[in-house]
């Protein structure tokens, strides 16, 4: 692509991947623009609307107080991940910035994560919900916040090397240095495009804290079929460590039916058999994750007999508690007892993926981030942070 003599000057292209956000265009590029003034920025809109967003873009950018482009696509190939990569494919500028189109992400922090991106040593920087004065209250909804931790939660147990140094790899607000990314190697296919950056490349990461907002016009676009388009990247991206947890998982539950049976068998009160069953299975499950599982996380924290005693006892707890929840489910909500089961085996095993690899298998934080902390520690003229990893 050749760039215009203006784009070639561009310091950072701010791209916003939009569906259907014509009300918030006029807003969006004013406080962008003042937020931006003396940056050397462009704002580009990748546009895959049905309605006029694209030509409330055209008619807006010549009074913009920075170059305003949109490319509007009939075909949206890739989500809204195909969108910001459609994007960065157009730019030449050495840094790039994402940020959603309906103000959640607030245009006056562009210049602080502008800044820490020109930092030496730093591929991206993340605004983060989850780190100090952060906050997701802008999200509608008890619900929807819950929903946000809890997914936010899942990806960092599946990615717990990758993703140790960013709190909130589930936001859509973003600064990337351009060289750090192979555009190539991406895969897009739905709404969380840093999820797919971090977990393809071994980025230095930053973040900085930011409070989601409301949104300023219309509606939210999430619904579940996001919720199943963000499973199904989740599952590309990292299906192999999941999935032997579970086939060891089958193994064990398989195993304690036929210690159950044998002991019986041999004359044991089924409390008994019962009990021995689910201490023995718990131990071989834990012996086969160290070796099959979390085999390369297993010198990234704890000692093996702190592991050991948090999973066993984890264990214990999540079988006392999953038994009276199935029984309500049956007993009192008249669910079928196979249904019942399914649904607190299918959640038991969501929650003890996510236990062992946030908790169990965490593995320290990285000495780049450590060392990143206690500098900003210094330089505020305060004594060294502690070595925590804010969650």
């Amino acid at each position: 692509m050749t760039a215009t003599p203006e784009q070639a000057d561009t310091l950072v292209t701010v791209i916003v991947p939009t569906f259907n956000e014509a009300p918030n265009v006029a807003e969006l590029v004013r406080r962008v623009g003042e937020a931006t003034r003396g940056l050397r920025a462009e704002l580009l809109f990748v546009d895959d609307s049905t309605d006029d967003t694209a030509d409330v873009v055209r008619a807006v950018a010549p009074t913009a107080e920075l170059p305003v482009r949109v490319i509007h696509r009939e075909e949206p190939v890739g989500g809204l991940g195909g969108a910001v990569l459609e994007g960065v494919k157009a730019t030449t500028s050495p840094y790039f910035l994402v940020m959603d189109g309906d103000l959640q992400h607030p245009p006056e922090l562009i210049p602080a994560l502008v800044a820490r991106a020109q930092e030496p040593e730093v591929d991206v920087v993340v605004a983060s919900r989850y780190i100090g004065d952060g906050s997701s209250e802008g999200l509608s909804g008890v619900v929807r916040q819950a929903v946000s931790s809890t997914s936010t939660a899942v990806t960092r147990a599946m990615f717990p090397v990758r993703l140790r140094d960013c709190s909130d790899p589930m936001t859509g607000f973003f600064a990337v240095r351009t060289a750090a990314v192979d555009i190539e190697s991406l895969r897009p296919r739905g709404f969380k495009i840093l999820l797919e950056i971090l977990a393809r490349h071994p980025m230095r990461v930053v973040e900085v804290p930011f409070v989601f907002g409301s949104r300023f016009a219309g509606e939210s676009k999430a619904n579940l079929a996001q919720g199943v388009h963000f499973m199904w990247q989740l599952a590309g991206l990292r299906f192999g460590r999941m999935s032997r947890f579970a086939i060891i998982g089958g193994m064990g539950a398989v195993a304690n039916v036929a210690i159950v049976a044998l002991l019986t068998t041999l004359g044991a009160p089924w409390l008994l058999a019962a009990i021995v069953a689910a201490e023995l299975t718990i131990v071989g499950n834990f012996l086969l994750q160290e070796r099959f599982v979390f085999r390369d996380l297993r010198h990234e924290g704890k000692g093996v007999w702190a592991r050991f005693g948090q999973s066993f006892t984890f264990n214990n707890v999540e079988t006392l508690i999953r038994m009276p929840i199935m029984a309500l489910l049956v007993e009192t909500m008249h669910v079928a007892a196979v249904l019942a089961t399914a649904i607190t085996i299918a959640v038991a095993f969501v929650v003890r993926f996510t236990f062992h690899s946030r908790i169990v298998y965490r593995p320290r934080e990285s000495s780049r981030r450590t060392q990143m902390v206690e500098r900003e520690a210094e330089q505020a003229g305060d004594a060294p942070a502690p070595r925590t990893e804010s969650v």
